[in-house]
């Protein structure tokens, strides 16, 4: 199973990596075992995850639906890492099943947030109908964050193809993972376990939402940067 998984990059948030990596591991080694397909796991982590934030918007918050949105949401998350990693065991995924991954997080990505401004609105008792700018607004963040992060990668390997070079890499830092703590979806699902409270979990969500603007507005200058130096390194070499 080692040989199945991704190189983890620098700064990669810490539950994505020690938690939730190895639970999908388990989990992809058992779904090789029943026969499973790639695609059917990614159908279960929608399921598992839609299925959580579908109570997240319809439900009165109290500390059971929090535990039980926690549950559905995690092994949400664990059954998305374990469907690249059976791909990686079967020989290798398709670019089909990575449309699939990529449609399906970007679906949740957007719903989750949704689901917390249709709860806020039902249920809490607001002092200002302005708070509900918070979830708006981590929708907008999590969304540019998400393609952001999806559009450096294609345009990092249409440079590797072009330069010859194997990949690009960066130190590993335990400083910037722990920094990261708040923009790692894993931990996000973890908050809702806060829902038996709605006003905790609210000042919970708009901490972390004011973490994830933070790392998104230094992140975006600094890919910027990234795509500058790539574009220069190209220019150069056409010239050569």
């Amino acid at each position: 199973m080692s040989g199945a998984q991704k190189t983890v990059s620098a700064g990669s948030p810490p539950y994505s990596v020690l938690v939730n990596r190895r639970i999908g591991r388990y989990i992809a080694a058992a779904t090789y075992r029943l026969g499973a397909t790639p695609n059917q796991v990614t159908g279960a982590s929608a399921l598992l995850t839609f299925a959580g934030i579908i109570l997240v918007a319809t439900f009165q918050p109290s500390w059971w639906l929090g535990l039980a949105v926690w549950t559905l949401l995690a092994i949400g998350y664990a059954f998305d890492s374990a469907d690249g990693q059976l791909a990686r065991i079967r020989g290798g995924g398709s670019i089909a099943g990575e449309w699939l991954d990529h449609v399906v997080d970007s679906t949740k990505i957007v719903s989750i947030h949704l689901a917390v401004l249709i709860m806020l609105f039902r249920h809490a008792n607001l002092s200002n109908q302005a708070f509900l700018l918070v979830p708006i607004g981590y929708t907008i963040v999590a969304t540019v964050a998400f393609f952001s992060m999806i559009l450096n990668d294609q345009l990092k390997n249409v440079s590797l193809l072009k330069s010859g070079r194997q990949s690009f890499r960066r130190k590993r830092s335990i400083l910037k993972s722990i920094i990261l703590i708040p923009t790692d979806y894993g931990v996000l699902c973890l908050i809702f376990i806060a829902l038996g409270n709605i006003s905790i979990f609210f000042i919970i969500y708009t901490l972390f939402f004011i973490a994830n603007t933070c790392y998104l507005l230094l992140a975006l200058r600094f890919w910027f940067s990234d795509m500058k130096r790539l574009s220069n390194q190209h220019s150069a070499s056409d010239t050569e």
